[in-house]
């Protein structure tokens, strides 16, 4: 994996995004956390095809402080399951990824 990763999830409300924002960011388990939406999110859930409104949250950080972050999020969503998915951040402007590193640094020490 490498040392900084971008995650993805939604939720169902800005409200709650907002919310979940506030505590990834507080928690310096990420340097940023942008909001977009409302986005239209089309999938399964209990053997019926869903059609709904999401806000959806991306999330800078570092690889190192994963599963950290993915307890914070389940443990403070409002899905049974919530998407979360990571994906490595190969490549960028490397001031920004110093700065998600300089950002998140107290998550790593904790």
């Amino acid at each position: 994996m490498a040392p900084y990763i971008q995650v993805l999830t939604t939720t169902d409300s800005e409200d709650d995004a907002v919310r979940l924002g506030h505590l990834i960011t507080e928690a310096r388990l990420a340097a940023c956390v942008q909001i977009v939406g409302p986005i239209r999110s089309l999938y399964w859930w209990d053997g019926k095809l869903q059609d709904e409104r999401e806000w959806q949250l991306l999330i800078k950080a570092t690889s190192e402080i994963l599963p950290t972050l993915k307890d914070l999020i389940k443990a403070n969503h409002s899905y049974d399951v919530p998407e979360i998915i990571a994906t490595d951040i190969v490549g960028g402007n490397e001031d920004y990824l110093d700065w998600i590193s300089e950002e998140t640094k107290q998550a790593d020490a904790s």
